[in-house]
């Protein structure tokens, strides 16, 4: 609005900035999925296993898996409150709007899944969200109370799970010839016919709820209501009120976070037990929060130096239009990797797959802007708020709107 305080508009951009920054996270892990069969498999694919290639998985692993998700997780549940607030001010029922905008989330997740990636995070989100809409008036100490039971209970499952694994005989060469014909089954789906794609993302559909539900489920909510809770204070809004919070998150994410991470990566990628696969994810989904609060931390750091630069507007207009931006990585991945286009599936070594990753988010940066000078919302945004509001929203942005 053009009559709020300038120090307002620059707070709301850094939520901008920092979805920004974690659709690059993102896009890191997710570009993995598309690049080889073998992803999530827990063995290194035999075409790529040289000493750079490893390096560059535990780097992927030791600083994007399992953190950047739940920083945008921590934005959602940010972001919830700030959608009361529009509900209010439009003095309109929070519920129904939430409700409508949840569905839609939904179904714009279902068809990203069943035709770009299997991998999709927001059909979890929007069924997430509306058990946020039923908790969204609990207090911020209730909020934080039950994110830490939600978290210590997931890693106390995946702990449990490790243990279980150590007491059962190593699955040595046998295991190794199944996950052989698993990654060569969906190679030749995946650079087979755009029939086989969605084929194969329904097979794998069925199979990946357990990581959904017992993964990335319970730690997506405890960061969404970490964020609710965020949110009701007004954290974001005046970062600076909270630099000794910010200073413990850096030091909690240099101290604890970044050791359990670099844990999780070894295990994940040099670890030749399953039971210390377990337990090292066990330790990455607890150590993970930490780190994930400390590069939040450090961004509102370096967004105060950044704010009048080229690099924070680019950031934060990427971050506007956060969800088409998603949905664009995908595309363009499934064009580059899938039988959609270039089929390179297989084909592309770690490093170059994160070559890929910052190439295509360079090309969202500058993208955004142009696309916001002339629009008022990113194209997939317009259609949820759309059907949030139940009325269609204004498309195009007068030349004076743009800031």
């Amino acid at each position: 609005m053009s009559g709020a305080p300038a120090t307002s508009c620059a707070r709301i951009a850094d939520v901008d900035a920092l979805r920004g920054c974690a659709l690059f996270g993102i896009l890191a892990v997710n570009i993995g999925a598309f690049a080889t069969p073998w992803f999530g498999l827990g063995l290194t694919d035999p075409a790529f296993h040289g000493g750079v290639d490893r390096a560059t998985h535990f780097l992927v692993a030791l600083l994007f898996e399992t953190k950047f998700y739940l920083l945008f997780s921590f934005l959602f549940g940010y972001s919830f409150t700030l959608q009361m607030q529009a509900a209010a001010r439009a003095g309109a029922p929070f519920a129904p709007r939430m409700l409508r905008r949840q569905a839609g989330l939904w179904l714009i997740g279902a068809l990203h899944a069943v035709i770009l990636f299997h991998g999709d995070i927001l059909t979890t989100y929007a069924v997430l969200g509306i058990v946020l809409l039923a908790l969204h008036r609990c207090g911020e100490r209730t909020a934080l109370a039950l994110a830490a039971i939600l978290l210590t209970v997931c890693v106390a499952f995946w702990a449990w799970m490790a243990w279980l694994q150590g007491l059962q005989p190593p699955g040595g060469a046998e295991h190794a010839v199944a996950m052989a014909r698993q990654a060569a089954a969906a190679l030749a789906a995946y650079r087979g016919t755009p029939a086989t794609i969605v084929a194969q993302h329904l097979r794998e559909l069925r199979e990946i709820w357990i990581v959904l539900l017992l993964v990335q489920a319970p730690c997506a909510l405890a960061m969404f209501l970490c964020g609710l809770a965020a949110g009701k204070r007004e954290m974001l809004l005046h970062a600076s009120d909270y630099l000794p919070l910010r200073r413990r998150l850096l030091w909690a994410g240099a101290l604890a976070g970044l050791p359990g991470a670099a844990l999780y990566a070894w295990t994940s990628v040099y670890g030749q037990s399953q039971a210390w696969q377990v337990a090292g994810l066990a330790t990455g989904l607890a150590t993970a929060p930490l780190l994930a609060g400390a590069y939040l931390a450090l961004a509102l750091a370096l967004f105060e130096r950044l704010r009048d630069g080229m690099l924070f507007a680019l950031l934060a207009d990427t971050g506007r239009m956060a969800l088409s931006n998603y949905l664009l990585q995908s595309a363009i991945c499934a064009l580059l990797f899938l039988a959609y286009g270039a089929r390179l599936m297989g084909g592309v070594s770690p490093p170059g797959a994160l070559a890929l990753a910052v190439a295509i988010f360079c090309l969202q940066l500058p993208l955004s802007r142009w696309w916001l000078r002339h629009h008022a919302y990113g194209p997939v945004e317009w259609l949820l708020r759309a059907l949030t509001i139940a009325a269609w929203p204004r498309w195009r942005r007068s030349p004076a709107g743009y800031l």
